[in-house]
């Protein structure tokens, strides 16, 4: 056995990977190593399923796919016969028929070893039982005289693997995740990784993944905990970065030389962080030359376009108005002052000739019926149809720009408004858009590509929401004033709360029962819309899955307390029902 050294260099790899570019994820490996090596590393470490990317889904059940893994794995390891840094990387492995997802180690030219993810989560947007096989519990890995335990992600979320880890002669705790953005999360990472060294005394080093993957993004935010739990290196968040982290042996224990301690964004910040990388990325992957959108004037288009400037440049983002005869003064001035500010391209298409020439086409059917919303929604997909065509046309996605108070309720058109490939505020309710806007006017994000100072219009930010499509419309002519049905919709949808215990929060019994019931009938269109970036602990799809078809209605009077006299006799344990 190699003799502990006194001190070693780690080089943790925060890196964005491609979902299925495996040989451009072995080409990101290979360059950061080298990087690594310039740097005086003795490993280079790289995060979960870092070469499919996280997470792969059913796209890692193919053959294919997991041989390409292993084509990639076994150059990555012939690689390492230079004498260079050690590699620790994660990959789809298969074993005896059984799929992992697993953790390898690579070094003097061979694979070293392999380790298994345990704990496979199975909640929220997580689904990893449906693709991998659990693996046994680990032991740890010696690697340039040092024995690393390498739990994976979800196996720090509970007691079990590191503490069998600590008790096999784990010397160092080296964490490879795929953690997604939400809400609090780095709070609640930060105390699981406390707690896992409070309990096991193990320095811990937890390296994320950073990028975006369809709705999910990953922040990165890697960290170190010395023993005892103090923060040794914090890395930034959104975006891709290598540190340099010296380990030393003091006294017997490895501990963390403190190192770098970024400021990571947080609340609304990073929320508007994580849109801008999720559209950032949504367009890069998918190799779309920029996008188009219609800026209405009204504040949902103007933060989508701010956060579409943002993530691309304005030189790759087109604004279109697409006004009717509804479209007030103050909505043209508005979009083009916004277009101006962000410094876009922007084109005004009137939209009439689209209109009435699908009114004069279903005229005949519709002779003797008073106009409703079914003429209104012709406005709103003429201009959705409008924008396809420049997308078909030209090739940029169209970023659609619905709110999550909209898509609750069904305040959208299908094949309308909600045309589009990417949805960057899908999961924020519409005051958060409020707040957001207003905080980009005096805040522009690290690696933001628009322009500084003010880019959303005071008037936008203070005029009263309204869709246009009739004359002197306002949404609250269709919809409690926002403040209102924001904070029932986070009753409803983030909390699952009873009727009558929002009521109790001081709303009217009817206005909750009217956005439940709009909440429900809405699902069917929640199902055709585009992807968005998800923030909050439950956006639409990923974590809350409904039926389309669904009667149920919360008109209880609360909470349900059972009557003793109707309570069955319940079968505790098969001894007690077989005793013979």
């Amino acid at each position: 056995m190699n003799a502990s050294p006194p001190r070693l260099s780690l080089a943790l790899a925060q890196l964005n990977p491609v979902m299925g570019d495996v040989a451009g994820n072995l080409a990101r490996a290979r360059s950061a190593r080298a990087e690594a090596a310039k740097g005086g590393a003795a490993i280079v470490m790289f995060s979960e399923l870092f070469l499919t990317g996280y997470p792969p889904e059913d796209l890692v059940l193919k053959p294919a796919v997991q041989d390409a893994c292993r084509r990639a794995l076994d150059e990555l390891a012939r690689d390492t016969a230079d004498g260079g840094p050690a590699v620790l990387i994660g990959l789809p492995w298969n074993e005896g028929g059984k799929l992992h997802n697993a953790f390898a180690v690579l070094d003097a030219g061979r694979i070293v070893a392999v380790r298994f993810k345990v704990d496979l989560p199975n909640y929220g947007v997580f689904d990893e039982k449906r693709v991998f096989d659990p693996g046994p519990m680990p032991g740890p890995v010696r690697l340039r005289g040092i024995n690393f335990g390498l739990p994976i992600c979800e196996d720090i979320w509970g007691t079990d693997v590191v503490e069998c880890l600590a008790e096999t002669g784990a010397e160092i705790l080296l964490v490879p995740n795929g953690s997604p953005f939400r809400r609090e999360v780095s709070d609640q990472r930060m105390n699981i990784g406390v707690a896992r060294v409070a309990e096991s005394g193990l320095a811990l080093i937890y390296l994320n993944q950073v990028g975006g993957q369809d709705e999910l993004v990953f922040d990165g935010a890697s960290f170190g905990l010395n023993p005892g739990g103090a923060l040794a290196l914090q890395m930034p968040a959104f975006r891709e970065a290598m540190a340099f982290v010296t380990l030393e042996r003091v006294s017997g224990q490895w501990r963390i030389v403190p190192g770098e301690k970024a400021l990571i964004e947080e609340r609304d910040e990073a929320d508007y962080s994580a849109c801008m990388l999720g559209l950032r990325d949504y367009v890069e992957k998918n190799r779309f030359p920029g996008v188009v959108l219609g800026l209405s004037g009204g504040i949902d288009s103007a933060i989508c376009a701010a956060l579409a400037a943002d993530a691309l440049g304005p030189e790759r983002v087109h604004a279109v108005m697409l006004p009717y005869r509804f479209t007030s003064e103050d909505s043209l001035k508005d979009a083009r002052d916004c277009a101006s500010a962000l410094g876009l391209r922007y084109d005004i298409l009137p939209i009439a000739s689209a209109v009435e020439g699908i009114e004069a086409a279903v005229a005949p059917l519709f002779a003797g019926s008073p106009r409703d919303i079914a003429e209104e929604n012709i406005q709103s997909r003429a201009r959705g149809t409008i924008l396809m065509s420049i997308s078909n046309k030209f090739g940029p996605m169209v970023v659609t720009t619905g709110n999550k108070s909209e898509m609750s309720v069904g305040y959208a058109t299908l094949y309308g408004d909600m045309n589009g490939g990417f949805n960057p505020i899908k999961d924020l309710y519409k005051m958060e858009v409020y707040r957001l806007s207003a905080l980009r006017n005096r805040w522009k994000p690290a690696g933001a590509k628009g322009p500084d100072g003010v880019v959303i219009p005071q008037n936008i930010l203070v005029k009263a929401p309204t869709a246009e499509l009739r004359e002197n419309q306002k949404d609250q002519d269709s919809l409690p004033p926002y403040p209102v049905l924001d904070d029932i919709l986070e009753c409803l949808v983030e909390r699952e709360m009873r009727v009558p215990d929002i009521v109790a929060r001081g709303h009217e019994r009817a206005v909750v029962e009217r956005i439940e019931h709009l909440l429900a009938i809405a699902e069917y269109k929640r199902r055709q819309s585009a992807p968005g970036v998800k923030v909050t602990e439950r956006s639409f799809g990923r974590d809350r899955r409904y039926p389309i078809i669904n009667r149920f209605r919360d008109r209880s009077e609360g909470a349900y307390k059972p009557d003793p006299t109707l309570q069955p006799e319940v079968m505790k344990t098969l001894g007690e029902a077989y005793d013979g």
